[in-house]
């Protein structure tokens, strides 16, 4: 007898817990490769496209996908946390951006000179800190999906 009380009250405390505190978000990995999908339809002249996911007090959360290069950047106050989610690109990081033009609290460039090559695959995780060259370098026909993490360094 004393069993079959303990299960109505565990269930409605399981119940009552799993409703998420404020602030808690998460982002499952089905539905990150379904977004994927999704911006792969709406890419750029660049062929990349992203969505922003959420913002917070000092950060907030995107998912980007690509199919070819990006632009070499520095970010002035914001540290990039990388998730690849899908497909495989080369991060260069490091060295000096060439032909680098400001464009307000970013420069952008064509290219790296002197960076560290890194492979990315699904599921590794890169942290890049403010004021650091980086660039994602895609093979012609490769595809790469990654999500974001942009923090204020200070």
């Amino acid at each position: 007898m004393k069993k079959v009380m303990t299960v109505p009250v565990t269930l409605a405390a399981g119940v009552a817990l799993a409703a998420d505190p404020a602030g808690v978000d998460l982002w499952k990995a089905a539905d990150l490769k379904a977004v994927a999908k999704e911006l792969a339809s709406k890419m750029n002249e660049k062929k990349a496209a992203g969505k922003g996911l959420a913002t917070f007090a000092n950060h907030a959360a995107m998912i980007t996908h690509r199919e070819a290069s990006g632009e070499a950047e520095v970010h002035d106050t914001k540290v990039d946390i990388f998730i690849v989610v899908d497909g495989k690109a080369t991060l260069e990081c490091g060295g000096a951006v060439v032909g680098a033009k400001k464009t307000g609290p970013e420069t952008l460039g064509t290219s790296i000179r002197g960076g560290v090559k890194k492979t990315l695959e699904a599921g590794d995780i890169v942290h890049i800190p403010a004021k650091t060259p980086h660039q994602l370098l895609i093979e012609p026909g490769g595809k790469f999906t990654y999500f974001v993490f942009k923090v204020d360094a200070e």
